[in-house]
């Protein structure tokens, strides 16, 4: 049957521009065999580099298709060739691609891996124009390779918002994953939602058992022990805490890096520690962390015992980052020279200030470890080694690692510190020591936090080489300890957390569905509250507060906090009654104790700020931060004598004090002992030189002594000159000073106009009985000048 014509006429009409635009728009493929009859293998074309995979690469049997990317700075190309040729001699593959990367199907990526399997496939990719692709425009080569090894285990990692600070503030948003290499998927989340910070942990040889750090009940020295399990459970009775260990010391205990031996049977950390922990305002590299104090002790899980152990547990020396042996015998861990910080006003806080830790931020100040090794003997211990080839090297050794056959050990070497370091690379050498070599996959930012497989054959490890999110990477080691260049685990890293602490888990991949907490209560919200006051966040740290207290109402850190919270925003009277109630629940807690006297000082009432200040002491007599002010406020109440002794045992508690050894010059110079005095100022201005009271009352001494030995008038004045300059002549007694200095080297024409700024500094000040006792000064001032 003929078809009506105005069908054949819109047949014409629709299918002739739809020809044509196929015709003009659809891309050419590109003609694979002139472009490589063109191709000079050889010949330098430059214009394109591959940026990944590596060149060397040995990628696992089991891993995913990997993007193959590269950069082509030659304008006119807009097409690549990707060929790979292999030792087989069955011909190469070749592929297409319209954009400077391409991902294999998992067919092609089957096929690649089988045909080189221990043997060398050569991947090249060429630039040219779709227009003319008689001429190649650019082109670059690399190896890559595939084992025979498998990796045979899945990863158990953390993955933490940056910068850390925002990880610290709200620690539910840090996951953990369990993931399988073999996976296209990224690794299940196993562990998130945790109210508390979780760090460090690890598994029993067998991954029979989860060790893992957990800030539990505001004790920054939980530990979770719990067996491994498809659905496991973080509750109370599966916690321990290091802060048990020799708690009579009053000393606390953080308990990081702690790691459990291989039978399951102990776990090794660092007790009675102390670390430069300070947030930093670079995001990839947003914290500074490392132990500066401590020694190392174990928990027997049999005998429910904490006990240090022999040989790694000199007070002198932080001893940290312990690392088992493969047969439990052997403990490697990284020392150093133990170090206090000038400034940390506050033994028992976390994270520190840049102002605590400057000597490391801003002035320069480095600290190297070394590698150690101690048998462990049951925990019987010994005499502690260096590790030859990680120790004494003029670098910092940290993070070892034993291969699961003992026969090496892996490590971190950077130019100081430890962990999370940018010049961090990895090094292999014997575990009985020897040369260490530097492992060929290192990239250029970072790499720690490693863990070898199962097998023995790879290794993972984190680095920030691609990106400012630290990602998880593998290298292939074979039996001679040499390394292949790092294969990116790209499923396994989020675009916005920094994947680290990277574990192979001897088990399968999905052994562990799901951990999950059961133990929110008050101290969460404590922990929390603590991190926002460390922000400055006070609105948010009163809500915090106030939530542990509708949990808990005798918390005593939640009223403690909320004290702060409450001086910090001004309402002090509401703050005094809170710490009140701190101390009534917790008589001996000696933070809230020393908040509530320093706070009923600043209120003036000295009597009540004393009683708890000696409270604190007949609690802890060794305590600074209750000699310094007890002392201060028995000043105030004239009564030096008594201050004296308190201020001496500060002295004799922090010789370079500043602020300590000046207020013991002026307890004694009020007791008229004023070469002792004296001798306190100068000490003072030696930690201090620019700290004006030292300044006064050296310039005082050195002004009005009637000893020829303690009288200097010159220096008087220099001193003097010095404290003006630093207020800018805006202080009354630093006049005041300045003019009876003058006075003192008969240059009354100076000490007249000095006197008398001082007389209309005191005034405005409305300290009208200063301004009289000056206003006597200048009288004699005035006398003396006249001829």
């Amino acid at each position: 049957m003929r078809k009506p014509l105005i069908y054949l006429v819109l047949g014409v009409v629709v299918a002739g521009p739809l020809l044509v635009w196929f015709t003009l728009f659809r891309e050419p493929s590109l003609k694979v065999d002139a472009i490589l009859a063109t191709y000079e293998e050889g010949k330098s074309y430059g214009g394109l580099t591959i940026r990944y995979p590596f060149d060397g690469a040995v990628f696992p049997p089991e891993i995913v298709p990997p993007a193959f990317q590269w950069e082509d700075t030659n304008g006119a190309s807009d097409a690549w060739l990707v060929t790979i040729q292999f030792e087989d001699g069955q011909g190469r593959m070749s592929f297409e691609s319209r954009q400077p990367e391409w991902t294999p199907s998992d067919e092609q990526w089957e096929t690649i891996q089988r045909r080189s399997v221990e043997s060398k496939a050569q991947v090249t990719i060429l630039g040219v124009h779709r227009a003319r692709q008689e001429t190649v425009l650019s082109a670059a080569s690399i190896v890559i390779s595939t084992s025979k090894d498998a990796v045979g285990a899945p990863v158990f990692y953390r993955e933490v918002n940056l910068p850390f600070i925002e990880a610290v503030k709200d620690p539910s948003r840090i996951r953990w994953r369990l993931g399988d290499v073999a996976s296209p998927q990224p690794p299940a989340v196993v562990l998130e939602q945790l109210p508390v910070c979780g760090n460090c942990h690890s598994f029993s040889a067998d991954a029979a058992t989860l060790g893992m750090d957990v800030d539990y009940a505001n004790d920054k020295g939980s530990y979770a022990i719990l067996p491994v399990a498809d659905q496991m459970v973080l509750d109370p009775g599966k916690i321990i805490t290091w802060a048990d260990y020799r708690r009579e010391d009053r000393e606390p205990t953080f308990g990081l890096l702690s790691q459990v031996s291989p039978d399951g049977r102990y776990v090794v950390s660092t007790v009675k520690d102390r670390s430069v922990f300070v947030p930093r305002e670079e995001l990839a590299y947003s914290q500074l962390f490392f132990p500066i104090k401590g020694i190392l002790a174990f928990y027997d899980r049999h005998t429910k015992k904490f006990q240090a152990l022999p040989g790694a547990d000199d007070p002198q020396y932080v001893q940290s980052n312990p690392a088992w042996s493969p047969d439990g015998k052997q403990i490697v861990f990284a020392r150093s020279k133990a170090y206090r910080l000038r400034n940390d006003r506050r033994g028992d806080a976390v994270l520190l200030t840049p102002e605590e830790c400057k000597e490391f931020l801003s002035e320069g100040k480095t600290f190297l470890f070394d590698l150690y090794r101690i048998p462990f003997e049951g925990g019987k211990g010994g005499r502690a080694e260096p590790l030859a080839g990680a120790s004494h090297n003029g670098m910092s050794n940290y993070f070892a690692k034993y291969s699961p056959d003992g026969k090496w050990i892996v490590f971190c070497k950077a130019r100081s510190f430890m962990l999370l370091q940018p010049d961090s690379e990895l090094y292999l050498l014997p575990a009985e020591g020897g040369e260490a070599r530097r492992l060929s996959c290192n990239l250029a930012g970072m790499n720690s936090w490693h863990s070898w497989s199962p097998n023995g054959r790879w290794l993972v490890f984190s680095s920030k080489a691609l990106s400012l999110y630290t990602q998880l990477f593998l290298a292939h080691i074979d039996q001679y300890g040499r390394s292949s260049p790092a294969v990116l685990l790209r499923q396994f890293t989020a675009p916005d957390r920094a994947a680290n602490i990277p574990e192979f888990v001897n088990a399968a991949p999905g052994r562990i569905r799901e951990i999950r907490e059961q133990f929110l209560n008050d101290h969460h919200y404590v922990r929390a509250s603590q991190q926002d006051i460390f922000a400055r966040d006070f609105d948010r740290a009163e809500a915090a507060c106030r939530k542990a207290l509708e949990l808990n109402p005798k918390s005593a850190d939640a009223l403690g906090n909320l004290g702060i919270v409450l001086i910090e925003k001004g309402m002090v009277e509401e703050a005094e009654t809170c710490l009140t109630r701190a101390v009534e629940s917790e008589p001996g807690h000696l933070n809230n104790r020393l908040i509530l006297a320093g706070l009923l000082s600043r209120r003036h009432k000295l009597q009540e700020g004393i009683v708890h200040y000696r409270e604190a002491l007949r609690i802890h007599p060794d305590l600074f931060d209750a000699h310094l002010p007890l002392g201060v406020n028995l000043l105030d109440l004239g009564k030096p004598a008594e201050a004296t002794e308190h201020l001496a045992a500060a002295v004799r508690l922090r010789p370079n004090h500043a602020t300590a050894q000046y207020h013991l010059g002026l307890a004694l110079e009020r007791q008229q002992k004023l070469e002792e005095a004296a001798a306190h100022y100068t000490n003072a201005l030696a930690q201090k030189p620019d700290f004006v009271p030292a300044l006064l009352g050296l310039a005082s001494i050195r002004t009005t002594a009637k000893d020829p030995g303690l009288r200097n008038p010159a220096e008087a004045v220099r001193l003097a000159e010095r404290a003006c300059a630093l207020s800018q002549s805006k202080d009354a007694e630093s006049l005041a000073t300045l003019a009876a200095a003058y006075a003192g080297s008969g240059r009354y024409a100076e000490a007249i106009p000095a006197a008398r700024r001082a007389i209309q500094l005191a005034r405005q000040a409305r300290h009208e009985p200063f301004a009289r006792a000056i206003q006597q000064r200048l009288e004699q001032y005035e006398q003396q000048s006249r001829p």
